[in-house]
Protein backbone atom coordinates (compact mmCIF):
# COMPACT_ATOMS: atom_id res chain seq x y z
CA UNK A 1 0.00 0.00 0.00
CA UNK A 2 1.47 3.36 -0.99
CA UNK A 3 1.78 6.19 1.54
CA UNK A 4 0.81 9.63 0.41
CA UNK A 5 3.89 11.91 0.68
CA UNK A 6 1.73 14.89 1.60
CA UNK A 7 0.24 12.95 4.51
CA UNK A 8 3.75 12.17 5.89
CA UNK A 9 4.75 15.87 5.55
CA UNK A 10 1.67 16.95 7.50
CA UNK A 11 2.40 14.47 10.33
CA UNK A 12 6.02 15.65 10.61
CA UNK A 13 4.98 19.31 10.72
CA UNK A 14 2.51 18.64 13.51
CA UNK A 15 5.16 16.75 15.50
CA UNK A 16 7.64 19.58 15.23
CA UNK A 17 5.00 22.09 16.35
CA UNK A 18 4.09 19.96 19.40
CA UNK A 19 7.76 19.58 20.33
CA UNK A 20 8.25 23.33 20.13
CA UNK A 21 5.26 24.02 22.38
CA UNK A 22 6.41 21.40 24.85
CA UNK A 23 9.89 22.93 25.12
CA UNK A 24 8.51 26.42 25.76
CA UNK A 25 6.66 25.28 28.92
CA UNK A 26 8.28 24.62 32.31
CA UNK A 27 7.36 21.71 34.53
CA UNK A 28 4.23 23.55 35.67
CA UNK A 29 3.14 24.29 32.16
CA UNK A 30 4.03 28.04 32.47
CA UNK A 31 5.84 29.77 29.60
CA UNK A 32 9.56 30.47 30.09
CA UNK A 33 10.20 34.20 30.65
CA UNK A 34 13.58 35.57 29.49
CA UNK A 35 15.86 36.98 32.20
CA UNK A 36 15.32 40.80 32.58
CA UNK A 37 17.98 43.29 31.48
CA UNK A 38 20.20 44.29 34.42
CA UNK A 39 19.13 47.69 35.89
CA UNK A 40 21.66 50.57 35.68
CA UNK A 41 22.94 51.54 39.13
CA UNK A 42 22.49 55.02 40.56
CA UNK A 43 25.33 57.21 41.84
CA UNK A 44 25.16 55.93 45.41
CA UNK A 45 25.08 52.27 44.34
CA UNK A 46 28.13 52.78 42.11
CA UNK A 47 30.01 54.53 44.92
CA UNK A 48 29.17 51.67 47.32
CA UNK A 49 30.55 49.19 44.81
CA UNK A 50 33.80 51.17 44.25
CA UNK A 51 36.44 50.40 46.92
CA UNK A 52 38.40 53.61 46.24
CA UNK A 53 35.34 55.70 47.12
CA UNK A 54 34.73 54.13 50.52
CA UNK A 55 35.63 57.28 52.48
CA UNK A 56 33.30 59.30 50.24
CA UNK A 57 30.49 56.88 51.08
CA UNK A 58 31.25 57.22 54.78
CA UNK A 59 31.32 61.01 54.46
CA UNK A 60 27.96 61.07 52.66
CA UNK A 61 26.46 59.07 55.51
CA UNK A 62 28.04 61.21 58.24
CA UNK A 63 27.18 64.64 56.82
CA UNK A 64 24.12 66.68 57.65
CA UNK A 65 21.25 66.62 55.20
CA UNK A 66 20.95 62.92 54.29
CA UNK A 67 23.11 63.25 51.19
CA UNK A 68 22.84 59.52 50.48
CA UNK A 69 19.10 59.95 50.00
CA UNK A 70 19.65 63.05 47.85
CA UNK A 71 22.03 61.28 45.48
CA UNK A 72 19.63 58.35 45.26
CA UNK A 73 16.95 60.55 43.70
CA UNK A 74 16.34 60.97 39.98
CA UNK A 75 18.72 63.90 39.60
CA UNK A 76 20.32 64.46 37.20
CA UNK A 77 23.60 65.04 39.02
CA UNK A 78 27.25 65.31 38.18
CA UNK A 79 29.31 64.13 41.15
CA UNK A 80 33.01 64.91 41.44
CA UNK A 81 34.02 61.96 43.60
CA UNK A 82 37.28 62.30 45.58
CA UNK A 83 39.27 59.13 46.06
CA UNK A 84 40.29 57.74 49.44
CA UNK A 85 43.75 59.24 48.95
CA UNK A 86 42.16 62.62 48.24
CA UNK A 87 40.17 62.48 51.47
CA UNK A 88 43.22 61.36 53.45
CA UNK A 89 45.21 64.32 52.16
CA UNK A 90 42.33 66.71 52.86
CA UNK A 91 41.97 65.53 56.45
CA UNK A 92 45.70 65.79 57.12
CA UNK A 93 46.07 69.27 55.60
CA UNK A 94 43.17 70.61 57.67
CA UNK A 95 44.27 69.09 60.97
CA UNK A 96 41.57 66.42 61.22
CA UNK A 97 42.65 63.07 62.64
CA UNK A 98 39.70 61.33 61.02
CA UNK A 99 36.43 61.98 59.23
CA UNK A 100 34.70 61.98 62.61
CA UNK A 101 36.53 65.19 63.54
CA UNK A 102 34.99 67.20 60.69
CA UNK A 103 31.88 69.11 61.84
CA UNK A 104 28.93 67.55 60.06
CA UNK A 105 27.59 70.86 58.75
CA UNK A 106 31.01 71.73 57.31
CA UNK A 107 31.32 68.26 55.83
CA UNK A 108 27.90 68.60 54.22
CA UNK A 109 28.81 71.83 52.46
CA UNK A 110 32.15 70.45 51.26
CA UNK A 111 30.42 67.39 49.80
CA UNK A 112 27.67 69.50 48.20
CA UNK A 113 30.45 71.52 46.58
CA UNK A 114 31.18 68.35 44.59
CA UNK A 115 27.59 67.97 43.32
CA UNK A 116 26.26 69.78 40.24
CA UNK A 117 22.56 69.52 39.42
CA UNK A 118 23.11 68.69 35.76
CA UNK A 119 24.47 65.73 33.83
CA UNK A 120 27.83 66.94 32.50
CA UNK A 121 30.07 64.52 30.68
CA UNK A 122 33.74 65.17 30.04
CA UNK A 123 32.76 65.77 26.44
CA UNK A 124 30.42 68.55 27.52
CA UNK A 125 33.17 70.16 29.58
CA UNK A 126 35.81 69.86 26.84
CA UNK A 127 33.40 71.35 24.30
CA UNK A 128 32.91 74.38 26.57
CA UNK A 129 36.66 74.66 27.24
CA UNK A 130 36.37 76.61 30.48
CA UNK A 131 33.65 78.22 32.52
CA UNK A 132 31.51 78.05 35.62
CA UNK A 133 28.76 75.81 36.94
CA UNK A 134 26.74 75.97 40.16
CA UNK A 135 27.22 73.36 42.85
CA UNK A 136 24.71 72.47 45.56
CA UNK A 137 26.75 74.17 48.31
CA UNK A 138 25.49 77.45 49.77
CA UNK A 139 27.55 80.60 49.41
CA UNK A 140 27.02 84.23 50.32
CA UNK A 141 23.36 85.09 50.98
CA UNK A 142 22.48 81.43 50.28
CA UNK A 143 23.36 81.73 46.59
CA UNK A 144 24.71 78.49 45.14
CA UNK A 145 28.50 78.27 45.16
CA UNK A 146 30.15 78.40 41.72
CA UNK A 147 32.80 75.98 40.51
CA UNK A 148 35.31 76.75 37.75
CA UNK A 149 36.34 74.13 35.21
CA UNK A 150 39.18 74.28 32.71
CA UNK A 151 40.03 71.64 30.14
CA UNK A 152 43.24 73.07 28.68
CA UNK A 153 45.26 70.37 30.49
CA UNK A 154 42.90 67.55 31.35
CA UNK A 155 39.73 68.47 33.23
CA UNK A 156 40.36 70.50 36.37
CA UNK A 157 38.01 72.10 38.89
CA UNK A 158 38.89 75.34 40.74
CA UNK A 159 42.48 74.50 39.84
CA UNK A 160 42.34 72.20 42.89
CA UNK A 161 41.28 68.81 41.55
CA UNK A 162 41.90 66.90 38.32
CA UNK A 163 39.62 64.24 36.91
CA UNK A 164 41.36 60.87 37.03
CA UNK A 165 38.47 58.69 35.85
CA UNK A 166 35.78 60.44 33.82
CA UNK A 167 32.27 59.53 32.69
CA UNK A 168 31.08 56.75 34.97
CA UNK A 169 27.47 56.48 33.85
CA UNK A 170 24.76 56.17 36.46
CA UNK A 171 21.00 56.01 36.17
CA UNK A 172 20.73 59.49 37.65
CA UNK A 173 23.80 61.22 36.27
CA UNK A 174 27.55 60.97 35.85
CA UNK A 175 30.48 60.43 38.21
CA UNK A 176 33.94 61.87 37.58
CA UNK A 177 36.53 60.57 40.02
CA UNK A 178 38.88 63.39 41.11
CA UNK A 179 42.24 63.40 42.85
CA UNK A 180 41.54 66.06 45.49
CA UNK A 181 38.79 67.31 47.76
CA UNK A 182 37.61 70.74 46.52
CA UNK A 183 37.29 73.26 49.39
CA UNK A 184 34.54 75.89 49.47
CA UNK A 185 35.93 78.75 47.36
CA UNK A 186 36.13 82.40 48.37
CA UNK A 187 36.15 85.20 45.82
CA UNK A 188 39.97 85.14 46.04
CA UNK A 189 39.97 81.39 45.31
CA UNK A 190 37.92 82.03 42.19
CA UNK A 191 40.18 84.86 41.07
CA UNK A 192 43.30 82.73 41.55
CA UNK A 193 41.80 79.70 39.79
CA UNK A 194 40.92 81.52 36.57
CA UNK A 195 43.95 82.48 34.50
CA UNK A 196 41.95 85.31 32.89
CA UNK A 197 42.23 87.14 36.22
CA UNK A 198 46.00 86.79 36.60
CA UNK A 199 46.66 90.54 36.23
CA UNK A 200 43.98 91.28 38.82
CA UNK A 201 45.59 88.89 41.29
CA UNK A 202 49.02 90.48 40.75
CA UNK A 203 47.52 93.95 41.14
CA UNK A 204 45.80 93.01 44.40
CA UNK A 205 49.10 91.82 45.79
CA UNK A 206 51.01 94.90 44.64
CA UNK A 207 48.60 97.62 45.78
CA UNK A 208 48.65 99.42 49.09
CA UNK A 209 46.18 98.39 51.77
CA UNK A 210 46.79 94.63 51.98
CA UNK A 211 43.88 94.02 49.62
CA UNK A 212 44.42 90.27 49.55
CA UNK A 213 43.60 90.07 53.23
CA UNK A 214 40.76 92.58 52.84
CA UNK A 215 39.05 90.38 50.27
CA UNK A 216 39.76 87.29 52.36
CA UNK A 217 37.48 88.74 55.03
CA UNK A 218 33.92 87.75 55.76
CA UNK A 219 32.45 90.29 53.36
CA UNK A 220 30.04 90.25 51.78
CA UNK A 221 31.70 91.73 48.69
CA UNK A 222 30.74 92.20 45.09
CA UNK A 223 33.88 92.37 42.96
CA UNK A 224 33.81 93.72 39.42
CA UNK A 225 36.81 91.77 38.15
CA UNK A 226 38.59 93.14 35.07
CA UNK A 227 40.05 90.39 32.90
CA UNK A 228 43.62 90.43 31.61
CA UNK A 229 42.59 92.09 28.34
CA UNK A 230 40.99 94.92 30.33
CA UNK A 231 44.22 95.49 32.25
CA UNK A 232 46.26 95.43 29.04
CA UNK A 233 44.07 98.18 27.56
CA UNK A 234 44.15 100.18 30.79
CA UNK A 235 47.95 100.04 31.09
CA UNK A 236 48.40 100.92 27.38
CA UNK A 237 51.87 99.44 27.17
CA UNK A 238 52.99 100.46 30.66
CA UNK A 239 54.04 97.93 33.23
CA UNK A 240 51.72 97.21 36.15
CA UNK A 241 54.70 97.55 38.46
CA UNK A 242 55.06 101.18 37.39
CA UNK A 243 51.63 102.21 38.66
CA UNK A 244 51.69 104.14 41.93
CA UNK A 245 50.62 101.60 44.53
CA UNK A 246 48.37 104.04 46.43
CA UNK A 247 46.59 104.99 43.20
CA UNK A 248 46.36 101.32 42.22
CA UNK A 249 44.75 100.52 45.56
CA UNK A 250 42.00 103.11 45.02
CA UNK A 251 41.36 101.93 41.47
CA UNK A 252 41.00 98.35 42.64
CA UNK A 253 38.78 99.33 45.58
CA UNK A 254 36.59 101.16 43.05
CA UNK A 255 35.71 97.66 41.78
CA UNK A 256 34.58 96.42 45.21
CA UNK A 257 31.07 96.97 46.57
CA UNK A 258 30.44 96.10 50.22
CA UNK A 259 27.40 93.94 49.59
CA UNK A 260 26.46 90.77 47.72
CA UNK A 261 24.75 91.96 44.53
CA UNK A 262 23.67 89.46 41.89
CA UNK A 263 22.98 90.29 38.26
CA UNK A 264 19.29 89.73 39.02
CA UNK A 265 19.47 92.39 41.73
CA UNK A 266 20.95 94.81 39.21
CA UNK A 267 18.40 94.01 36.50
CA UNK A 268 15.58 94.44 39.01
CA UNK A 269 17.01 97.84 39.93
CA UNK A 270 17.31 98.77 36.26
CA UNK A 271 19.74 101.62 36.83
CA UNK A 272 21.13 103.52 39.78
CA UNK A 273 24.06 104.09 42.08
CA UNK A 274 25.95 102.07 44.67
CA UNK A 275 29.00 102.86 46.79
CA UNK A 276 32.37 101.25 46.24
CA UNK A 277 35.16 100.73 48.76
CA UNK A 278 37.28 103.48 47.20
CA UNK A 279 37.48 106.88 48.91
CA UNK A 280 36.82 110.28 47.40
CA UNK A 281 37.11 113.77 48.90
CA UNK A 282 36.53 113.85 52.64
CA UNK A 283 37.06 110.07 52.70
CA UNK A 284 33.53 109.65 51.32
CA UNK A 285 32.89 106.37 49.52
CA UNK A 286 32.98 106.73 45.74
CA UNK A 287 29.78 106.06 43.83
CA UNK A 288 29.39 103.72 40.88
CA UNK A 289 26.56 103.88 38.33
CA UNK A 290 24.97 100.76 36.85
CA UNK A 291 22.60 100.51 33.91
CA UNK A 292 20.98 97.31 32.64
CA UNK A 293 19.18 98.58 29.54
CA UNK A 294 21.76 96.84 27.33
CA UNK A 295 23.53 94.18 29.35
CA UNK A 296 24.98 95.26 32.70
CA UNK A 297 27.26 98.30 32.37
CA UNK A 298 29.11 100.24 35.07
CA UNK A 299 29.92 103.96 34.77
CA UNK A 300 28.97 103.76 31.12
CA UNK A 301 32.22 102.06 30.15
CA UNK A 302 32.57 98.57 31.64
CA UNK A 303 30.30 95.67 30.67
CA UNK A 304 29.79 92.44 32.57
CA UNK A 305 31.02 89.47 30.52
CA UNK A 306 30.50 86.71 33.11
CA UNK A 307 28.01 87.24 35.91
CA UNK A 308 27.35 85.70 39.32
CA UNK A 309 30.50 83.77 40.18
CA UNK A 310 29.54 82.96 43.76
CA UNK A 311 32.01 82.36 46.57
CA UNK A 312 31.71 81.94 50.31
CA UNK A 313 32.17 85.66 50.98
CA UNK A 314 30.95 87.37 47.86
CA UNK A 315 30.17 87.48 44.17
CA UNK A 316 32.36 88.19 41.17
CA UNK A 317 31.15 89.77 37.95
CA UNK A 318 33.86 89.70 35.27
CA UNK A 319 34.06 93.00 33.38
CA UNK A 320 35.78 94.01 30.16
CA UNK A 321 37.18 97.40 31.23
CA UNK A 322 39.09 98.70 34.24
CA UNK A 323 36.85 101.27 35.95
CA UNK A 324 39.03 104.27 36.71
CA UNK A 325 38.30 106.80 39.46
CA UNK A 326 35.24 108.72 38.19
CA UNK A 327 34.94 112.48 37.84
CA UNK A 328 31.67 114.40 37.96
CA UNK A 329 31.80 114.30 34.15
CA UNK A 330 31.95 110.48 34.25
CA UNK A 331 28.57 110.27 35.97
CA UNK A 332 26.96 112.95 33.82
CA UNK A 333 28.03 111.08 30.70
CA UNK A 334 27.05 107.65 32.02
CA UNK A 335 23.57 108.47 33.33
CA UNK A 336 21.02 109.00 30.51
CA UNK A 337 18.96 111.20 32.85
CA UNK A 338 21.64 113.86 32.27
CA UNK A 339 21.82 113.67 28.47
CA UNK A 340 20.43 117.21 28.00
CA UNK A 341 22.87 118.52 30.60
CA UNK A 342 25.75 116.88 28.71
CA UNK A 343 24.49 118.44 25.47
CA UNK A 344 24.36 121.83 27.20
CA UNK A 345 27.91 121.41 28.53
CA UNK A 346 29.31 120.46 25.13
CA UNK A 347 27.43 121.13 21.89
CA UNK A 348 25.47 124.17 23.10
CA UNK A 349 28.44 125.94 24.76
CA UNK A 350 31.40 125.39 22.42
CA UNK A 351 33.21 128.47 23.75
CA UNK A 352 33.76 126.89 27.18
CA UNK A 353 35.45 123.54 27.62
CA UNK A 354 33.24 122.39 30.47
CA UNK A 355 34.29 118.76 30.06
CA UNK A 356 37.96 119.54 30.65
CA UNK A 357 37.19 121.94 33.47
CA UNK A 358 34.93 119.53 35.34
CA UNK A 359 37.37 116.66 34.80
CA UNK A 360 40.14 118.41 36.71
CA UNK A 361 41.58 116.67 39.73
CA UNK A 362 44.29 119.20 40.63
CA UNK A 363 44.04 122.76 41.91
CA UNK A 364 45.96 125.96 41.15
CA UNK A 365 44.48 126.39 37.67
CA UNK A 366 45.11 129.67 35.85
CA UNK A 367 41.40 130.46 35.52
CA UNK A 368 40.81 129.93 39.23
CA UNK A 369 38.30 127.12 38.67
CA UNK A 370 39.53 124.34 40.89
CA UNK A 371 38.15 121.08 42.24
CA UNK A 372 36.63 119.72 44.34
CA UNK A 373 33.26 120.57 42.81
CA UNK A 374 29.72 120.38 44.08
CA UNK A 375 27.40 120.07 41.10
CA UNK A 376 23.63 120.55 41.17
CA UNK A 377 22.73 118.49 38.12
CA UNK A 378 19.36 119.19 36.42
CA UNK A 379 17.59 116.18 34.91
CA UNK A 380 16.33 116.02 31.34
CA UNK A 381 12.85 116.81 32.65
CA UNK A 382 14.20 119.91 34.36
CA UNK A 383 15.53 121.23 31.06
CA UNK A 384 12.34 120.21 29.26
CA UNK A 385 10.33 122.40 31.65
CA UNK A 386 12.11 125.54 30.41
CA UNK A 387 10.28 127.58 27.76
CA UNK A 388 13.41 127.13 25.63
CA UNK A 389 17.10 126.37 26.03
CA UNK A 390 18.91 129.74 26.33
CA UNK A 391 21.55 130.88 23.84
CA UNK A 392 25.22 130.17 24.52
CA UNK A 393 26.14 133.25 26.57
CA UNK A 394 23.31 133.06 29.14
CA UNK A 395 23.43 129.24 29.10
CA UNK A 396 27.11 129.35 30.01
CA UNK A 397 26.33 131.51 33.03
CA UNK A 398 23.43 129.24 34.02
CA UNK A 399 25.69 126.17 33.90
CA UNK A 400 28.36 127.90 36.00
CA UNK A 401 25.63 128.73 38.48
CA UNK A 402 25.09 124.99 39.05
CA UNK A 403 28.69 124.44 40.22
CA UNK A 404 30.36 125.26 43.52
CA UNK A 405 34.15 125.26 43.28
CA UNK A 406 36.71 124.10 45.84
CA UNK A 407 34.10 122.42 47.99
CA UNK A 408 32.77 118.88 48.21
CA UNK A 409 29.47 119.63 49.95
CA UNK A 410 27.63 116.44 50.87
CA UNK A 411 24.14 116.22 52.32
CA UNK A 412 25.75 115.63 55.71
CA UNK A 413 27.50 119.00 55.50
CA UNK A 414 24.22 120.96 55.23
CA UNK A 415 22.48 122.61 58.16
CA UNK A 416 19.65 120.33 59.19
CA UNK A 417 17.23 121.80 59.99
CA UNK A 418 17.98 125.18 58.47
CA UNK A 419 19.48 127.02 55.54
CA UNK A 420 22.90 126.63 53.94
CA UNK A 421 24.06 129.43 51.64
CA UNK A 422 26.89 128.81 49.19
CA UNK A 423 28.45 130.69 46.31
CA UNK A 424 28.78 129.31 42.78
CA UNK A 425 31.24 129.66 39.91
CA UNK A 426 28.85 132.15 38.29
CA UNK A 427 29.10 134.39 41.35
CA UNK A 428 25.59 134.31 42.75
CA UNK A 429 24.55 132.34 45.81
CA UNK A 430 22.09 129.52 46.24
CA UNK A 431 20.22 128.73 49.44
CA UNK A 432 19.60 125.11 50.41
CA UNK A 433 16.91 124.37 53.00
CA UNK A 434 16.53 121.17 54.99
CA UNK A 435 14.24 119.38 55.35
CA UNK A 436 12.64 119.70 51.93
CA UNK A 437 8.97 120.00 51.15
CA UNK A 438 6.78 117.27 49.66
CA UNK A 439 9.03 114.66 48.04
CA UNK A 440 12.12 116.87 47.93
CA UNK A 441 15.07 115.83 50.05
CA UNK A 442 15.95 119.53 50.28
CA UNK A 443 14.65 122.76 48.74
CA UNK A 444 16.71 125.33 46.85
CA UNK A 445 16.03 129.03 46.43
CA UNK A 446 17.93 130.41 43.44
CA UNK A 447 19.17 133.96 42.80
CA UNK A 448 16.21 134.68 40.53
CA UNK A 449 13.90 134.16 43.51
CA UNK A 450 12.51 130.76 42.54
CA UNK A 451 11.71 128.69 45.65
CA UNK A 452 10.87 125.06 46.24
CA UNK A 453 13.32 123.75 43.65
CA UNK A 454 13.91 120.16 44.72
CA UNK A 455 17.05 118.21 45.38
CA UNK A 456 15.75 114.73 44.55
CA UNK A 457 18.94 112.65 44.90
CA UNK A 458 22.09 113.34 46.85
CA UNK A 459 25.72 112.39 47.27
CA UNK A 460 26.75 110.90 43.96
CA UNK A 461 30.41 110.96 44.93
CA UNK A 462 33.14 111.29 42.32
CA UNK A 463 36.88 111.57 42.77
CA UNK A 464 36.83 115.32 42.16
CA UNK A 465 33.48 116.30 43.63
CA UNK A 466 29.91 115.39 44.39
CA UNK A 467 26.65 115.59 42.45
CA UNK A 468 23.19 116.35 43.77
CA UNK A 469 20.28 115.91 41.37
CA UNK A 470 17.75 118.76 40.99
CA UNK A 471 14.32 118.76 39.38
CA UNK A 472 14.46 122.30 38.01
CA UNK A 473 17.13 124.41 36.30
CA UNK A 474 18.59 126.97 38.71
CA UNK A 475 18.60 130.55 37.45
CA UNK A 476 21.13 133.22 38.48
CA UNK A 477 20.32 136.88 38.68
CA UNK A 478 21.09 137.62 35.03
Amino acid sequence: MKTNPNFIKTILTAFVLMLSLSCSDDDNGAPVVPDPEPQEQNIVEIALATPDLSILVSALSAADGDLVALLGTAGPFTVLAPTNAAFTAFLASNGFASLDDVPTDVLSQILLNHVISADLTSGDLVAAGAGYASTNASGVDDNLISIYFNTSNGVRFNNEAAVSTPDIDASNGTIHIVDAVIPIPSILTHAAANADFSSLVVALGAADGDLINVLAGDGPFTVLAPDDAAFTTFLDGADLGGVNTAVLSQILLNHVIGDAITSSDLVTGGAGYANTSASGPGMNALSIYFNTSDGVVFNGISSVTTADVVGSNGIIHAVDTVIDIPTVVTFAAADPNFSTLVDALTTLTPGTDFVSILSRTEGSNADGINPDYTVFAPTNDAFAALPEIPMEAPLTQILLYHVVGEANITSGDLNNPGDTVTGTLEGDNITITLPGTDTNIADITDAAGNTGIGIIAVDVQAGNGVIHVVNEVLLPNL
